[in-house]
């Protein structure tokens, strides 16, 4: 899989090259190339993830890991470019997956093993200290408490009473019924026993009654396999996990000992290979080095009539002159800086002239750079070059190498010996520097000391100068407010306040929905459709959990430091902030108007509240920082109910605390709202920068077939919460009813039905759809017009108003000239 792999990724860069070089025009073109791209390089993604975790050679899943992060980011570089290119967060594919000959289910991206498997123990110390803290405090507690009436002791006898009388009936009464039915039989005997049996006639009753019921069963069951055939009925062993998974959980759990295995070797392999090619070849690295810098020093001296200036540590010292080059090549370039010297002088004075010419040539270029303007050109990528870097060393080193020496897949070491190598000759070069810098001062000394004495004190008087500009240049440091106190008990404060909280385990794939069929077909028609929950479900692996999860990522990457969840109430808003903490091993914090009202009162308080999070946030990164109903925060006009808890005290804060955030800082502000059209729109587009409509579940997320989606929302509920699905369950029934509930309103009706004493019951009385709709009727669902208010509101944001205009057929020269008018109008009525 690897090599096949990397020869699609070598494949798809040769492409991306090319195309990057030529500039086009047509938008519908460069979508669908940036869309190909795009699909090609997340279909390498998949099988990286997992080829990174089936490998066990520790060397190999260096180099994969590298790649793969690579991979990832211009996964994101991709999606930034199609959203700057469509002025939109959702892309539908349709027409290229068919092209590609692929399904919907395989551009769904993974979520890499490994965001977990490499901070395990971590993950579990902070769920230990946190439970510690809770339990401490007693915030883990549950406030509900049941209370025990007193029931008086007469009253307690005649319930015991009651109990045992009817025990006692009860018995007496399956007594009688054995009774009558011994009596029943008894008599029917005698009746039977005075007729003269017939042999034949017994034969062929019991013929047709054996017949008659293997037909039926016959019948029966070939009706059950072509229901199943058809997808109107479940599989069997639907509910039961098969052999085949467990035996696959079995073997990665043995690959993953293996894999640590293998690199705790590795690892201790690096120390242990270093300090032999110390002892053995050390000796002879520092006396090559010394000759080679002394035939140096013999030449220049020979050359140029004086000894050359060695460099500096901050230079690199004489890895600068002797960087994979011969002591005759060191020769010819400083002959070759002396004849530059020289060129550098004609040139000057050749530049006067030029100067004349080229400003009769910016007129032309102006003119042509106008239209090269209008040409569209890719990005330049950041992720490229390392990709082509790993992509080579596969080639070189690990293509064609032998490996029947190396069957168990451990560490190579010469591979090792290669790297220590160069690792201990730069270790050594700092000393052999050091040692002739004194060396050379000596010859110097010796041989010119006239020269030497009227050098040193321009040099001092040079460093003077250098170390002043560097004072000057001394900025203002951020104070920081807590500086005695220690991280763990800025922690404890924090957990203790209920601002830091435990995430709840839920995964991303929990939130289960579908593909959208019909996205490309609705947008030729000039019809915006509602996102799917599949394609809510990527954007938060691509905003939010992939740059969290790989640091290399999230430095490079194009960065996304505030993300905004909008939609009804009980669309998956708070689960789906609570998946990407479970998915990253982020830490949670509730910055919600409702949970820190009476917290920090005043405003050095809620500086220091706002500082004491993102100091932990930095600390303990990645990092979730979750304001619920985030509307709140950015009211138009807070409603007379709300004045008390002061809901708008982070207005002015957050756009600070964005501005504060770097790449190194693997931190992201997720708001949740449920009534965006109460806020102000523009600090509110201010800080959250991404804003994701999350939309109500269509018929395919809360039904599907169950040969393509064996797991969607109705069944997966009801199995969840102990339910059986049978033939008698019409899920498709409930699937069509319920069109305009939400995910939340289904698992409330689930909750409902599905008590202990029903899901006891289930063997002899199944579940039926009726049982879920009586439910169903005292809810309210979430009507068209609801839906509408929300696309509506979406349309007025920065980006829902790009793409309004680039439906219609603007463009930004047209905007930027309504800025203008609007400007000029605003300063005529202020001169008036």
């Amino acid at each position: 899989m690897w090599h096949q792999t990397q020869e699609a990724l070598n494949s798809l860069l040769d492409k991306e090259s090319q195309k990057m070089m030529e500039p086009q025009r047509n938008q519908v073109f460069i979508f669908q190339m940036l869309a190909t791209f795009y699909i090609k390089y997340v279909q390498i993604f998949r099988n990286l993830e997992n080829v990174y975790d089936q490998i066990v050679h520790p060397q190999k899943r260096i180099l994969i890991r590298k790649i793969l992060d690579a991979v990832m980011g211009r996964i994101l570089e991709l999606k930034n470019e199609m959203v700057e290119l469509d002025f939109t967060e959702f892309h539908y594919f349709d027409d290229i997956l068919q092209d590609l000959k692929l399904a919907p289910q395989q551009l769904d991206i993974p979520i890499p093993k490994y965001f977990l498997k490499e901070k395990l123990e971590i993950i579990k110390g902070r769920e230990k200290i946190l439970s510690q803290i809770l339990a401490e405090s007693e915030l883990g507690v549950s406030a509900k408490k049941y209370q025990v009436k007193p029931i008086p002791l007469e009253e307690a006898v005649k319930l015991i009473q009651m109990a045992e009388r009817a025990r006692q009936g009860r018995l007496r009464a399956m007594f009688m019924k054995q009774i009558y039915l011994q009596e029943y039989r008894a008599k029917q005997a005698r009746l039977l026993g005075e007729k003269v049996a017939d042999a034949g006639a017994a034969a062929l009753r019991i013929q047709k009654v054996w017949r008659s019921f293997h037909q039926c069963k016959r019948t029966e069951r070939e009706r059950e396999e072509e229901m199943i055939f058809l997808g109107m009925n479940p599989p069997p062993l639907l509910n039961e996990v098969s052999a085949a998974i467990i035996q696959a959980d079995r073997l990665s759990h043995l690959r993953n000992k293996v894999q640590i295995k293998h690199e705790e070797e590795y690892r201790d392999a690096l120390v242990t290979i270093k300090d032999d090619l110390k002892l053995t070849e050390g000796p002879d690295i520092k006396e090559n080095l010394q000759d080679q810098i002394r035939h140096w020093f013999i030449e220049c001296r020979n050359l140029t009539g004086t000894f050359p200036d060695y460099p500096n540590e901050e230079e690199g010292g004489s890895a600068i002159i002797f960087s994979n080059k011969t002591p005759q090549q060191v020769l010819d370039d400083i002959l070759a800086s002396q004849d530059e010297e020289e060129k550098i002088k004609k040139k000057k004075k050749e530049k006067k002239q030029k100067k004349e010419k080229k400003e009769k040539e910016t007129k032309e270029t102006k003119e042509k750079n106008k239209e090269e303007d209008e040409m569209w050109k890719m990005s330049p990528s950041v992720f490229l070059h390392t990709m082509e870097e790993g992509n080579n060393v596969y080639k070189d080193l690990w293509k064609n190498k032998d490996e029947s020496w190396n069957f168990p897949q451990d560490y190579d070491p010469e591979l090792i010996k290669e790297d220590k190598r160069k690792e201990l000759e730069s270790e050594i070069r700092v000393q052999v520097d050091e040692l002739m810098r004194q060396e050379l001062k000596n010859l110097k000394l010796a041989v010119n000391r006239e020269k030497e004495l009227s050098v040193r004190p321009g040099k001092k008087k040079g460093g003077k100068k250098k170390n002043k500009k560097k004072k000057g240049r001394k900025g203002k440091k951020d104070k920081d407010l807590t500086v005695d106190r220690t991280i763990e008990s800025l922690y404890k404060e924090l957990v203790e306040e209920g601002l830091l909280i435990r995430a709840l385990k839920v995964n991303l794939s929990d939130y289960i929905g579908k593909y959208s069929y019909l996205g490309t077909s609705l947008r030729q028609v000039s019809i915006e459709p509602m996102p799917s929950l599949l394609d809510v479900r990527q954007l938060i692996t691509l905003y939010g959990i992939l740059p969290l999860g790989s640091a290399a990522v999230h430095e490079k990457a194009p960065l996304v430091k505030s993300l905004l969840l909008a939609g009804p109430s009980g669309v998956g808003k708070k689960m789906l902030v609570h998946a990407i903490c479970t998915e990253t091993g982020a830490n949670l914090f509730n910055l919600s108007a409702a949970n820190i009202t009476g917290k920090y009162p005043g405003k050095n308080g809620l500086q220091m509240m706002l500082h004491v999070v993102f100091k932990v946030a930095r600390k303990l990164q990645p990092s979730v920082v979750w304001i619920g109903d985030t509307e709140k925060t950015f009211y138009k006009k807070v409603p007379h109910a709300e004045r008390k808890m002061d809901p708008k005290r982070l207005k002015k804060q957050l756009p600070k605390m964005l501005k504060l955030l770097k790449p190194d800082d693997r931190i992201l502000i997720v708001g949740t709202t449920k009534r965006p059209f109460d806020a102000e729109l523009q600090s509110f587009c201010k800080v959250y920068q991404k804003i994701i409509l999350v939309p109500r579940p269509d018929y395919a997320s809360r039904y599907g077939e169950y040969p393509l989606t064996p797991s969607l929302l109705w069944k997966e509920i009801i199995q969840r919460h102990g339910g059986v699905i049978t033939d008698t369950l019409s899920v498709s029934c409930l699937a069509k009813i319920t069109d305009g509930f939400t995910q939340g309103h289904i698992v409330q009706v689930v909750k409902e039905v599905l008590t202990e004493r029903r899901i006891r019951q289930q063997p002899n009385k199944p579940l039926t759809a009726l049982e879920f709709i009586a439910s169903l009727t005292s809810m309210n669902p979430v009507y068209q017009e609801e839906e509408d208010s929300f696309k509506n509101w979406y349309a007025t944001t920065p980006m829902g108003r790009k793409r309004a205009l680039a439906l219609t057929g603007g463009n930004k020269e047209n905007e930027k000239d309504k800025g203008k008018k609007e400007k000029k109008g605003k300063k005529e009525k202020k001169k008036k």
